[in-house]
């Protein structure tokens, strides 16, 4: 199937992952500004980072089920509502407690219902299984468009005005997902290839999944992707500055990790289609245990800082359309959302820690090399361990209620 014949539904997601990503991925500049202004260290705003992406993804299996019971429509418009209010009350936060509360809780959850867990499962309903992969790479490429876009932009706002009026200007774009989504609409399409039988319920797809092996596998190399993420999302500007390079490079280098990662996620999608998901998976790792090993090694330049963002970009959120691929793949689609969205959560652990100990770890030695040094060996790690998981389709049993 052509991309040009994925149904509308598909590019309304499209259109919603690039605002609500493109927001999400910016945080990072505005690390430097909010420090300032609240006169503390990088923890402070590092932790509200670091608390906003677990509550993300604490609320993800239950926006899941949510998406699952009453559709993805009802679900990303009330997030919508949640990620503008949460940047609105941010914007103007005089407390530590106030800007905790929005920028962790509010976006937090808005976050949740408009990103990939709701997005992907509505995809999964109106796309034949055997061009999953691709589909979710093109989605997953859109939340990398955004990055590329958002980012300059919330740049250019913090130079020519305040951090208070970019995050305003942000309040407004969620407005226009509120509009996408009231267009959305859910057809089951049928596939050539085996689907679940549409008798199992909810609580026997949790039992059949949480009693499988493959499963937790695909938990824990999800949970490294997550603290890769958002630890270089974070972290990576602010340590740019202190190698004496000037703010538009960090800019530049995270511009680059989206507009590669266009390229990145749609390629290992359709490697997906095409290949063993998780030896596509496997190699990615392998890649990024590369990448960041030779980021740390090399003298850091405005060159280097550009090629870093480049060549993480291109593995950036390729593992979405494979993870998500192979949780359909092993379980079907009828409870995407809910099933993904628990590995989703574990993903989201990661990027807490990944956030909160970056700025833990710098404040304490003051620099952040340990950290560094710690993704390349989780990297390879999850590398590992891809390789054992049984990635044939389940068949769902009747199984006792939990």
């Amino acid at each position: 199937m052509s991309i040009f014949r994925f149904p509308v539904l598909v590019w309304l997601g499209i259109g919603i992952l690039i605002i609500s990503l493109g927001i999400r991925q910016s945080f990072g500049i505005f690390m430097m500004p909010i420090s300032m202004s609240f006169d503390v260290g990088r923890e402070f705003f590092s932790f509200a980072i670091a608390l906003q992406n677990l509550l993300f993804g604490v609320f993800q299996p239950f926006v899941g089920m949510a998406a699952d019971r009453f559709g993805s429509k009802k679900v990303i418009m009330l997030g919508a509502i949640a990620y503008g209010l949460g940047l609105l009350l941010t914007s103007l936060s005089s407390t530590a407690d106030m800007f905790y509360i929005s920028i962790s809780m509010l976006v937090g959850l808005g976050l949740s219902a408009t990103s990939y867990v709701v997005v992907l499962g509505a995809v999964a309903k109106v796309v034949p299984a055997e061009h999953t992969a691709k589909a979710f790479g093109l989605t997953t490429a859109a939340g990398s468009f955004g990055m590329f876009a958002v980012i300059p932009g919330a740049q250019s706002l913090l130079i020519h005005f305040d951090w208070q009026t970019a995050l305003q200007v942000f309040a407004i774009l969620c407005c226009v997902m509120l509009a996408f989504a009231s267009f959305m609409k859910t057809a089951k399409i049928k596939s050539n290839s085996p689907e679940h039988v549409d008798e199992q319920t909810l609580s026997q797809a949790l039992k059949q999944a949480c009693t499988n092996r493959n499963y937790w596998l695909i938990h824990m190399g999800f949970f490294v992707c997550g603290f890769h993420v958002m630890f270089i999302a974070t972290h990576l500007p602010s340590y740019l500055a202190d190698k004496h390079l000037d703010s538009s490079t960090a800019a530049l280098a995270l511009a680059y990790v989206g507009i590669f990662n266009i390229f990145g996620s749609y390629f290992w999608g359709v490697m997906g289609d095409k290949f063993n998901k998780r030896y596509v998976m496997s190699s990615l790792y392998l890649v990024r245990t590369m990448v960041i090993a030779a980021f740390v090694t090399l003298p850091v330049t405005d060159n280097t800082a550009a090629l870093f963002g480049a060549a993480i970009g291109f593995c950036w959120l390729g593992t979405v359309p494979l993870t998500s691929g192979l949780v359909r793949q092993i379980f079907g689609a009828r409870y995407l959302s809910t099933l993904y969205g628990l590995v989703f959560f574990t993903h989201q652990i990661g990027s807490f820690l990944g956030a909160w100990i970056g700025g833990r770890i710098y404040d304490y030695y003051g620099s952040y090399e340990p950290i560094w040094w710690s993704t390349v060996v989780l990297a390879f790690v999850a590398a590992l361990l891809h390789l054992p998981i049984d990635d044939r389709p389940m068949v769902a049993k009747s199984i006792p209620a939990l």
